[in-house]
């Protein structure tokens, strides 16, 4: 029985419901009334369900469909506007005991190298993050209770914290680990971690139970119900993903949507980021081998639905995706993107050896943060290291009553430049400070209040002079 304030994954995530929602899609796919409905609902930018939505994404009428994407581009620009959120990933270790199909952490792998980072090494590595201008972390690690015990994570989110290199300070560490228990994490929240990542991988039970054989991740309600028990360990931001490609979009999709509704009716509120990871190659692990890949034009469109359905809900795409890919995503809602990634364990610090390869995927954007930077700028769009909101206890439902109310933009604008100009500063190459400095004064002037504007500017040249880390 379909439950969506239930505890329990088969209730929340029903298999029934998701199926009678594909046969719903199937059958008034292409019913324009129906889907002007829908569209007109979604307007008053409250989302629409998951029923709804998938019928969105299966809609096939060319008019319809560009209605859609129109409306996902204004859906963005009005509640994140051209500010894109920058992060990279931190691999701590890639030991681990699950036996996942599709990853080549899986414990029998026998010639991948296994590394472990030391407290020493992982300073080195976020040093040399620092040196990019990173201010934003995701934390990872293989599931391993003796290798990567929670004591262990909980001693690298300390040593992050603590390291302060010139002008760089890592201020918001996100962590994304293996389910564990509401006393975990407790810790985690204590540790002063920003969002909670655990990607669903499919929400296909049955098929979900195939790719992960062995190891503790096979229990399919343990990891499905993880956000409750995060959010009942008081960590206020969780972020949701499944990784595409592995079993059928369309039943993810929905399951997916289903979750953010869940979370919302059952803890009060949803996911604050969704992940739209697709399947890649990766060491002994080869994407082709998985029939339920999908096309770009699917990609984009399943992130153009998403962002209608959960306007409020950050969306991040990773260096998975090429350049051209990504480019076409931020226009229909993403709002947060890694850049300069790594993927191995120890791989910021120093280049990895081909003999000692410790990769989870393969990157396929390689370009450096720089130029991550500057090709953002060009686009128009303001890269943003900003935590403020983390920091200012700004979390949880806290955060969504801001952006429901449309009130966030007067903090995240002028935030977003203010960061921008300590990454000019410190760390841009001249052409790309240059860009920068110049759409800073552009978008100066669109902050609509006289008030944060003359603190912003003011503020910006104290950041220009050498002082840092302001705020809203």
């Amino acid at each position: 029985m379909y439950d969506v304030k239930s505890p329990n994954a088969d209730d929340f995530i029903n298999n029934e419901e998701i199926l009678d929602t594909i046969r719903y899609a199937d059958e008034h796919r292409n019913d324009p009334v129906l889907i002007d409905e829908i569209i007109e609902k979604a307007r008053a930018c409250k989302g629409v369900s998951h029923r709804e939505a998938l019928l969105l994404l299966d809609c096939s009428l060319p008019e319809k469909n560009e209605a859609i994407f129109q409306l996902a581009r204004e859906i963005k620009q009005k509640f994140y506007g051209n500010r894109i959120v920058m992060f990279a990933p931190l691999y701590l270790s890639n030991y681990c005991i699950n036996g996942c199909v599709y990853c080549p952490y899986h414990m029998k792998n026998q010639h991948i190298a296994r590394k472990k980072l030391t407290q020493d090494e992982i300073r080195a590595e976020v040093i040399a993050l620092q040196d990019m201008g990173h201010k934003r972390l995701a934390l990872e690690t293989g599931e391993h209770p003796e290798m990567n015990p929670i004591e262990y994570v909980l001693e690298s989110i300390a040593t992050i914290y603590s390291i302060k290199h010139k002008n760089g300070a890592i201020r918001r560490v996100n962590v994304n680990i293996a389910a564990t228990t509401v006393e975990n994490y407790t810790k985690l929240k204590n540790a002063g971690i920003g969002t909670y990542i655990l990607f669903q991988e499919t929400y296909d039970r049955k098929n979900y139970e195939i790719l992960h054989p062995t190891g503790p991740k096979h229990n399919y309600a343990w990891h499905t119900e993880a956000m409750d028990r995060a959010m009942d360990g008081g960590i206020d931001d969780v972020g949701c993903g499944v990784l595409f490609g592995l079993s059928d979009h369309r039943y993810d999709f929905t399951g997916m949507l289903m979750h953010a509704e869940h979370l919302e009716a059952a803890k009060g509120v949803g996911p604050h980021t969704i992940s739209v990871p697709r399947i890649r190659n990766a060491d002994d692990i080869t994407a082709t081998s998985f029939p339920n890949s999908i096309t770009d034009d699917q990609f984009e469109k399943i992130v153009a639905v998403l962002r209608v359905a959960v306007p409020y809900t950050g969306l991040i795409i990773s260096t998975r995706e090429s350049k051209q890919a990504r480019e076409r995503v931020l226009k229909v809602g993403v709002s947060q993107i890694s850049g300069g990634s790594r993927t191995s364990v120890g791989g910021y610090a120093e280049e990895e050896k081909p003999e000692e390869n410790s990769t989870q995927f393969d990157v396929v954007d390689q370009r450096p943060l720089d130029q991550v930077i500057k090709w953002l700028l060009e686009l128009g769009y303001v890269p943003s290291f900003c935590t403020a909101c983390y920091r200012e206890g700004r979390t949880g439902d806290r955060f969504m009553k801001l952006v429901k109310s449309g009130q966030i933009g007067n903090c995240c604008h002028p935030n977003a430049l203010m960061t921008l100009k300590e990454y000019l500063e410190d760390y841009a190459s001249p052409d790309t400070r240059k860009i920068g400095d110049n759409l800073i004064q552009k978008e100066l002037g669109m902050v609509t209040s006289d008030k944060i504007r003359n603190i912003a500017a003011e503020r910006i040249q104290k950041i220009a002079a050498g002082e840092r880390d302001f705020r809203f």
